[in-house]
């Protein structure tokens, strides 16, 4: 019963630091609610927990996708987290300690990451609401993204709408729509981006 009541009070205190987030800086939240425990487990699924290479988050809010992240079997420290609200990223600090949570701008990934974080990642999981940027800086960011991967491994993004967020560009990345998730507010459609192995 404690279990449950504690439970309670952190999806409480989640969604109302989520609400002032949004009313602060509507264009860095994209949603009207934070992203549900069954869309931030469905994006998680795409980290291989046996690779040796550390997972980057971008905008992880108030951590219901970090949190499955670890849930998943990834390390706090190989998970390497770009918040761009300093509001968000001290709580996220003490609520999941190890984790290398970074302030920072993800459409300029490269700055944002510190020099030991190295430059391969397993995967990219990002809940960044690509929706409210121009179609060039999404594309843009995507393949800044996927330099940080290797062939084959994913950036995965969600988003609201009925298409990817980001156009087709076949010469560059494929796009894989991987999963549907009804039970959201709004519901939520989950891409994955990836080059090709061969």
């Amino acid at each position: 019963m404690h279990r449950l009541k504690t439970r309670f009070a952190e999806k409480f205190d989640d969604e109302i630091r989520f609400i002032k987030g949004m009313m602060s800086r509507p264009k860095t939240v994209g949603a009207i609610a934070p992203t549900s425990s069954r869309t931030a487990r469905a994006m998680a699924e795409a980290v291989d927990v046996n690779s040796r290479l550390p997972v980057l988050e971008l905008g992880p809010g108030t951590g219901v996708i970090t949190r499955a992240i670890l849930q998943h079997g990834v390390e706090p420290s190989r998970i390497f987290s770009i918040e761009y609200s300093e509001d968000f990223l001290s709580h996220l600090r003490v609520k999941y300690p190890g984790v290398n949570f970074l302030h920072g701008d993800a459409f300029d990934v490269f700055n944002a990451l510190p020099a030991h974080a190295g430059r391969q990642f397993d995967c990219v999981i990002s809940g960044i609401p690509l929706l409210n940027f121009p179609m060039e800086a999404r594309i843009r960011l995507i393949e800044d993204l996927l330099d940080l991967v290797p062939r084959g491994r994913p950036v995965v993004q969600f988003s609201y709408g009925p298409v990817s967020p980001v156009i087709a560009k076949p010469e560059s990345y494929r796009i894989k729509h991987h999963h549907f998730i009804v039970r959201n507010l709004p519901p939520a459609q989950i891409w994955h981006y990836y080059r090709p192995v061969s």
